[in-house]
């Protein structure tokens, strides 16, 4: 059957939904979801020519293209990105389902998923508030560094970086990512550092994830780019963090993530400059999810914890720091 314009879905007759049918169109959501073959072949412990079959085969059951097939890339169409918006709280459903029907012994726990140095400065030190307040809810919690989606399958709650617009979630906004010079207290009074020109012949500290992010600073503080005598590189803000603290150089480190560590002394800011990144934390769960009573009091209590208290705290400044 030929394929259609990638525009519309056309209406598939109940008998074609069969078990094969449920098979392609979850292969369809995880190769969607990842962008690629390959990652969803990893996932699905199949060979990525297995699964191009299965979407093949799922197209050719709907009569239309789901993706657009670049040499090096993975594209929904619009019938494909329609698709996915109505399958994602079905399977969730399904899975919400199953969960209700398990043994009634069974403890099914809530999941979060968050980002390790998220989870290291701010979550675990106010986890013991939680726990306190919901002593009935286990929690499963996931530290992932860079996850490849706001938001996975397998959680209920997720705290996430980005932009805040997610097709099927509901996001909650906690407090805006920027970046602020920083390094030990004993090195700033050792290395003579008192101006933005000063930091050119010093050893910077570098987020391999946010490479540039030096030379935007600078361009923001209106110099040109930084010519450091060395660049240390690491591959983690936690590493990056921990770096700075112990002396090896200056970083640019993550506000209000840092917070604590310049409220003990054991971090200074360099200068009050900051560069934003454009985004922020924002609690997120799927649109289905977000009234169940266990996700609920999940993210009121992200919001309400984290959003007063740390909102402000990108317009907090150090100021024993030189103001330039």
């Amino acid at each position: 059957m030929p394929l259609a314009r990638c525009g519309a879905v056309p209406s598939v007759d109940r008998g074609a939904v069969s078990a094969a049918s449920l098979k392609f169109l979850k292969t369809f959501q995880i190769a969607a979801r990842r962008g690629s073959f390959a990652a969803a072949a990893v996932e699905l412990f199949l060979t990525p020519s297995a699964v191009s079959h299965q979407v093949r085969g799922l197209e050719q059951q709907l009569g239309v293209a789901l993706f657009r097939r670049n040499p090096r890339s993975l594209e929904l169409t619009e019938a494909g990105r329609r698709l996915l918006e109505q399958i994602d709280p079905a399977f969730a459903a399904l899975e919400a389902a199953t969960a209700a029907v398990r043994r009634p012994r069974a403890r099914v726990p809530l999941r979060l998923q968050v980002p390790p140095f998220f989870a290291q400065e701010l979550l675990l030190p106010r986890l013991g508030a939680y726990s306190a307040a919901h002593p009935h809810t286990d929690l499963q919690i996931a530290t992932r560094s860079a996850p490849p989606e706001p938001h996975a399958d397998d959680v209920d709650v997720s705290v996430t970086l980005g932009p805040g617009k997610w097709p099927g979630l509901v996001a909650r906004a906690l407090f805006a990512q920027g970046f602020v010079p920083a390094c030990a207290p004993a090195l700033l009074r050792s290395s003579g550092v008192r101006e933005y020109g000063d930091l050119a012949g010093q050893s910077l500290i570098v987020h391999a994830r946010r490479a540039d992010l030096w030379d935007r600073w600078a361009q923001a503080a209106g110099l040109a780019p930084l010519q450091p005598r060395q660049l240390i590189r690491f591959d983690t803000m936690s590493a990056v963090v921990d770096a700075a603290e112990r002396g090896v150089g200056f970083a640019l480190v993550a506000t209000p993530l840092t917070r604590a560590r310049f409220a003990a002394g054991t971090l200074t800011r360099v200068f009050a400059h900051e560069i934003g990144a454009g985004e922020s934390y924002y609690a997120v769960a799927r649109t289905t999810d977000a009234h169940r009573g266990a996700v609920r009091d999940l993210l009121n209590w992200l919001e309400a914890e984290f959003k007063p208290a740390l909102g402000a705290s990108l317009r907090e400044r150090n100021l024993a720091c030189p103001e330039i």
